[in-house]
């Protein structure tokens, strides 16, 4: 466990938890995201590419420590997941690669962590299914893009954070607040 970051006082913070990407995943990320993804639009920067968990908006400061320690609970057990790319898809104001979780292990870990968090009562799991995936680009109109999507191969990530996120006019700002290794 580290932590990296703080929040001051009784401010409020977006916050949102995620798997952290591998170095080498993320360098081949960025080297098809500059190869590849051309247009206007934003790509996602190198630092802010992860795999959301769970995202639960603005929230009081004084929270945080007790979501950390839903994360810590959660990852204790969490073994290592594997992902692999399966394509690339559009919503009205993103980009992302979809994740094939082969072993389930990332959709387990999301769901532990929501339940986790749903006790704390900051937290209300979406409707729908949970979604392994990269945001890789952000656009106001889709582009329609046709890229092929990378091959990373297996995708292990071994640890989990929890991120605040400002936005800024140049787009999100992430930082770290604490980090997890999954398995304890």
């Amino acid at each position: 466990m580290s932590s990296t970051a703080s929040v001051p006082g009784d401010a409020k913070t977006r916050l949102f938890c995620a798997l952290l990407l591998p170095g080498e995943t993320v360098e081949r990320l960025v080297a098809w995201q500059r190869e590849l993804l051309h247009g206007a639009f934003r790509l996602v920067p190198p630092e802010n590419l992860h795999v959301t968990l769970a995202f639960l908006g603005s929230r009081p400061t004084g929270e945080v420590p007790a979501i950390c320690g839903a994360l810590r609970d959660a990852a204790a057990a969490a073994p290592r997941p594997s992902l692999r790319v399966a394509g690339y898809r559009e919503t009205r104001s993103v980009g992302m690669l979809t994740l094939d979780d082969e072993n389930g292990r990332a959709a387990a870990l999301a769901a532990e962590l929501a339940r986790g968090l749903e006790e704390l009562g900051v937290y209300r799991a979406e409707q729908r299914p949970w979604l392994a995936h990269v945001t890789v680009v952000r656009f106001r109109t889709p582009p329609r893009l046709r890229a092929a999507p990378p091959d990373l191969g297996e995708v292990s990530p071994s640890d989990a954070a929890v991120y605040s996120s400002v936005l800024r006019s140049k787009g999100a700002q992430y930082a770290v607040l604490e980090s997890v290794a999954l398995g304890g």
